[in-house]
């Protein structure tokens, strides 16, 4: 008899970071995602670039986000995937972004990649416009209604964009709360933090199935 694969409650998820990169942070939500059923793993941009795999605040994380290219991202995606594969889980696969790594999230819509749904909190459409014709996999989005780094204006534009090309997705606003409310303004956005999380389940939840 082969080895037992696997089909976690909750699908797979690879988390992709902010900025930051693998700040312990990220760490932690990881371990979070496993407690709710899923086979998670985080990613770490900056092991092509930074000698130390230490992400905690002191790192310097500016002279290497640069550095980030969108198909890096897929292959390190890629290679999340294959892991979990390689470790005989099987189950739908999503990725949940953060600021920089929601764009990168939003932008995998247009992959090759065998994904369920693509996540971001409070990504930035810049970084996403070019690629919305091309979108096919259902996108989650998590959209702080006081965001500096993205005004209001520009997430409609971008729902709107999505909206025309026919792309499926979701989104939900959270009128008042500030960029990065879900990991360093949880405490002041508990109610919020909450909506979110449950959000992310139902739209994980809708979209798993039994693999036979």
């Amino acid at each position: 008899m082969g080895p037992v694969r696997t089909v976690p409650p909750g699908g797979r998820v690879v988390v992709l970071p902010d900025v930051r990169g693998l700040h312990p942070y990220y760490r932690d939500l990881t371990v979070r995602f496993a407690e709710a059923g899923f086979d998670t793993v985080a990613i770490d941009y900056f092991g092509r670039t930074a000698d130390t795999d230490d992400r905690g605040d002191d790192f310097d994380w500016q002279p290497h986000v640069h550095t980030v290219v969108p198909g890096d991202v897929a292959a390190d995606v890629a290679a999340a995937l294959a892991h979990l594969d390689a470790e005989g889980s099987l189950g739908p696969a999503f990725t949940v972004g953060f600021c920089f790594g929601a764009s990168q999230s939003w932008r995998l819509s247009a992959s090759d990649l065998d994904l369920a749904g693509v996540i971001g909190f409070y990504g930035q459409p810049q970084r996403v416009n070019d690629v919305i014709d091309d979108m096919r996999i259902p996108l989650l989005l998590l959209i702080a209604g006081d965001d500096a780094a993205t005004p209001p204006e520009e997430s409609a534009a971008f729902t709107a964009r999505l909206e025309a090309a026919g792309v499926p997705y979701e989104a939900w606003t959270y009128d008042g709360a500030p960029h990065s409310f879900f990991d360093r303004a949880f405490a002041e956005w508990a109610d919020a933090c909450a909506d979110a999380w449950r959000r992310i389940l139902d739209f994980t939840s809708s979209r798993s199935a039994p693999v036979g």
